[in-house]
């Protein structure tokens, strides 16, 4: 009689930083930001051979959230960042605010010091739990490493559904070392998180109904259309029902800007008639806004005559800072589809005649537009970003921006009939944003021209990063509208506070020894008949790309609308009244 010797197979044990980047690899991460440091070198360890993840290493914590974040605004799918703790974490906290407010899905993992140190005072702690809870959608603590595959696979749900946002992960240096036997979950268990897809029917007929049988009806087309993937159905309700659309700034793109319905961007620098058209309406139907304040104006008489449907995937977004009067809660694209299939039944009158009428009286409101005001010898920064228009509308580019006037001259002149396609600091309005930003989006899509519309102040913040894309080859071609101030502050000093320029004038660099001496190429602008052949060159150039645009200092940003003026009071150019 034979014994048979069954042997026990055991599966093998994992420390806590093997087990992170299994949990990348499940979420099918392959691309991260970061920047190493004591604690979290166990993580660096486990990557040094690590095939399925490439790390790009900035020179920065905060660019590292940012090119997370412009990664996740062109491709869709969640960024990721890492960084170590105490002064690394808190240098992401401006990324991670940037993208909680305007909405972007992103997973940060921050190290923190063992767990038997924490509240201790220890080395490099700091208490990040504590300052992200008013700037994130969510954050861990992980306190055992078997919770650590549970956390990181909530994490990143929470992250990309509902309205998308920033999750935060602090990782104590003790659970990197541990040891488990690795299990990714299957599934999420959130009992208290369970967000609302499909708008109610009923208030989508409601809807549908007041739309067609308005008069003056407007549509606002805001982010929340390019989270759902949206703008083909909020373009075919605007066309089949004869209605005219505005986009927030952060919609810019989803509205095609070519189409005769579009009104272009609304706002305190948005166009004159796309104004006037939303305070003169009688009813607005807006999707995926939370009616920032530089959307509305004065709150006490946006839309005081109009009735107001909102779509929104947050229930505490509606009604927040707009009274409505019909609410729907759930995704855009949702709703849209049940709007659409519902006109489908050919129940609803459109009122197309009374609409012509109203489009009539739109079209005459174009009639005033706003002009560049200062004539001197210097380039009008206006030409710049007309030119970059004209030189990348057939490329399919990808244009993100700093923040401050160049921004806005941006959102106004360049025709972005794509969503996707402006990367843009919006709720938080953070300068340094733009150039990180843009390496990142040049990272999630390889095969794209990349520009960087920049000031020569806010280039200043975070240009450090033109050695990570020296290093890694990421050709972003930086623009930058030097005109020697803030220029946006500078602007407001001017019109407000008698032209007191309070430290507001700033000296840079000579951009183009900078970029050589980072090894990019450096093209400096000082006069209009060289705009054309600088972009030809930098455009054709294989890597990154300074270029320094020399334009009028005291050229303003127009349309303006004053903070805390109605929508509808428009200043056109320095000397015009209030139209």
């Amino acid at each position: 009689m034979s014994t048979e010797i069954i042997q026990e197979t055991k599966t093998e044990k994992l420390t806590g930083a093997k087990i992170f980047l299994e949990c990348l690899r499940e979420e099918g991460v392959d691309e991260i930001f970061g920047y190493p440091g004591g604690v979290i070198l166990n993580i660096y360890d486990e990557l040094y051979n690590c095939d399925f993840i490439k790390h790009y290493l900035v020179r920065h914590e905060q660019a590292a959230v940012h090119a997370a974040e412009g990664y996740a605004r062109v491709t869709g799918r969640p960024g990721v960042a890492l960084v170590t703790s105490g002064p690394g974490a808190c240098n992401t906290i401006t990324g991670i605010a940037n993208a909680y407010y305007d909405s972007y899905p992103l997973v940060v993992f921050t190290g923190q010091v063992a767990s038997s140190q924490i509240g201790n005072d220890a080395f490099q702690e700091a208490d990040i739990v504590g300052i992200t809870r008013s700037c994130c959608k969510h954050n861990y603590l992980v306190k055992n490493v078997k919770d650590l595959p549970r956390v990181i696979k909530e994490a990143f749900h929470i992250a990309t559904t509902g309205k998308p946002g920033p999750v935060v992960v602090d990782l104590p240096k003790d659970i990197l070392t541990a040891k488990m036997e690795f299990h990714y979950p299957d599934k999420i268990d959130l009992p208290g998180y369970n967000p609302k897809y499909d708008g109610h029917p009923i208030q989508c007929k409601k809807a549908l109904k007041l739309l067609c049988e308005a008069e003056r009806p407007v549509i606002i087309a805001g982010g929340g259309i390019i989270h759902s993937d949206a703008a083909a159905e909020i373009t075919e309700l605007s066309q089949k029902l004869g209605i005219p659309t505005a986009t927030t700034l952060m919609g810019i793109g989803t509205f095609p800007q070519d189409d005769e319905l579009s009104l272009g961007m609304l706002g305190m620098h948005g166009n004159y008639w796309a104004n006037h058209a939303v305070s003169s309406c009688d009813v607005l139907f807006a999707v995926g806004t939370r009616f920032n304040d530089r959307i509305t104006g004065c709150l006490k008489r946006f839309c005081k005559d109009a009735q107001i449907i909102h779509v929104d995937i947050d229930p505490c977004s509606i009604s927040k800072n707009v009274p409505v009067d019909i609410p729907i809660v759930g995704d855009a694209k949702n709703v849209l589809k049940i709007m659409l299939k519902e006109f489908e039944s050919g129940k609803y009158n459109p009122q197309k005649e009374l609409k012509e009428v109203w489009l009539s009286q739109i079209n005459a409101w174009k009639e005033k537009r706003a002009m560049p005001v200062i004539h001197s010898d210097k380039i009008n920064p206006q030409t710049v970003i007309q030119k970059i228009y004209e030189k990348t509308k057939d490329k399919d580019a990808i244009i993100a921006t700093e923040v401050g006037q160049h921004q806005m001259w941006t959102a106004q002149l360049y025709k972005f009939n794509k969503p996707r396609q402006l990367i843009t600091s919006g709720g938080l309005g953070t300068m340094g944003f733009g150039f990180p930003a843009a390496m990142g989006a040049q990272i999630g899509k390889k095969d794209k021209l990349v520009f960087n519309i920049a000031g020569d102040g806010s280039i200043q913040m975070n240009i450090q990063e033109l050695m990570t894309c020296i290093d890694y080859n990421i050709p972003v071609k930086v623009a930058i509208i030097n005109n020697g101030y803030l220029g946006m502050v500078r602007q407001w000093q001017e019109k407000l506070y008698n032209k007191h320029y309070s430290q507001t004038h700033i000296t840079s660099p000579d951009f183009v020894k900078l970029a050589e001496a980072y090894g990019a190429l450096g093209l400096r602008i000082t006069k209009e008949e060289e705009i054309d052949e600088a972009l030809d060159k930098a455009i054709a150039y294989n890597g990154p790309v300074l270029m320094d645009f020399v334009v009028e200092p005291f050229e303003m940003v127009y349309p303006w609308v004053l903070a805390g003026s109605p929508l509808n009071k428009v200043l056109l150019s320095n000397d015009s009244p209030i139209a």
